[in-house]
């Protein structure tokens, strides 16, 4: 009994001080699915910035797609990605399925940047887990009230800015921030 305590004391020593001590997380804790349902593990964004927006195909900001593509063409080889996260909980305005909604995104806007399968996002029992962890990490005031909100997460994963719908991917406070985490 002894020796088994003293291992998981060492196992737990370990841990502790590891890349994050023990009781913290980052963004690249998570996994998500990808709209095309495959996992999606935050961990291959390390060292990458990203930019988490939840999205929607029949919002009046549903034309940040073409901003969100411009940023991702921009800054893509600069360390950031764009992560659109289809969301219904807004005016049920993401009423399709995934093949419908990347249909949507590539035919309307060209989307090739990465998306994930429609998520929970503005609070609940349903809620996203990468979602609670970005409203825990930045404050509940953080929590999306619209589509298009948008998440900055740090090249560490670390939370880093929120900006709400109407700050556009075209933003001189969006691009700032992004410029800021880049370098």
């Amino acid at each position: 009994m002894f020796l088994k305590k003293i291992a998981l004391l060492a196992a737990a020593a370990l841990f502790a001080t590891g890349a994050h001590a023990a009781g913290e997380k980052s963004a690249h804790d998570f996994t998500v699915q990808s709209i095309d349902y495959t996992d999606m593990p935050m961990a291959q964004y390390e060292g990458k910035a990203v930019l988490l927006v939840n999205t929607a195909s029949y919002c009046g900001y549903t034309p940040q797609y073409e901003g969100l593509q411009a940023l991702w063409s921009e800054y893509k080889d600069k360390g950031l990605v764009v992560l659109g996260v289809p969301a219904n909980d807004f005016g049920d305005q993401e009423p399709g399925n995934e093949r419908n909604i990347k249909n949507f995104c590539k035919v309307n806007f060209q989307v090739d940047f990465p998306m994930t399968k429609k998520m929970v996002v503005k609070g609940g029992e349903d809620n996203a887990p990468i979602y609670n962890w970005l409203a825990a990490e930045l404050g509940e005031e953080s929590r999306p009230r619209w589509n298009f909100h948008k998440y900055l997460v740090g090249p560490d994963g670390k939370a880093v800015a929120y900006f709400p719908s109407k700050v556009t991917p075209d933003s001189t406070e969006l691009r700032a921030a992004i410029d800021s985490v880049l370098q």
